[in-house]
């Protein structure tokens, strides 16, 4: 069901639909960006701000973890590399990351 969809059971669901606009959609999808770019800029240029993550898979030595300002639901994952960051993901708080990464270490 998409999320504009309303259901007809009345089954926990609002019966007040919201419809988007495409430009509407675009407008959200721009500022979803935006966010996310001045936080990868903020974290580039101090890349230690983050906390500091341990996982099993070996790949993933180094990750940190940061909330994006204002959307503390919001996590980058990334590291630090020699001339900034990698971001390696950019997830919901309420996944279950650990299995995403392969569990803690």
């Amino acid at each position: 069901m998409s999320p504009s969809a309303s259901r007809s059971d009345g089954a926990g669901v609002s019966r007040n639909r919201v419809e988007k606009r495409p430009q509407a959609i675009r407008d959200l999808a721009d500022i979803a960006v935006y966010l996310a770019e001045a936080s990868f800029e903020s974290l580039g240029a101090m890349s230690e701000m983050g906390t500091a993550m341990t996982y099993n898979d070996p790949a993933l030595v180094d990750v940190r973890m940061w909330r994006v300002a204002g959307f503390p639901n919001h996590l980058i994952f990334y590291r630090a590399i020699e001339c900034g960051i990698e971001v390696i993901r950019v997830l919901h708080a309420k996944r279950d990351i650990e299995s995403l990464f392969g569990g803690r270490g």
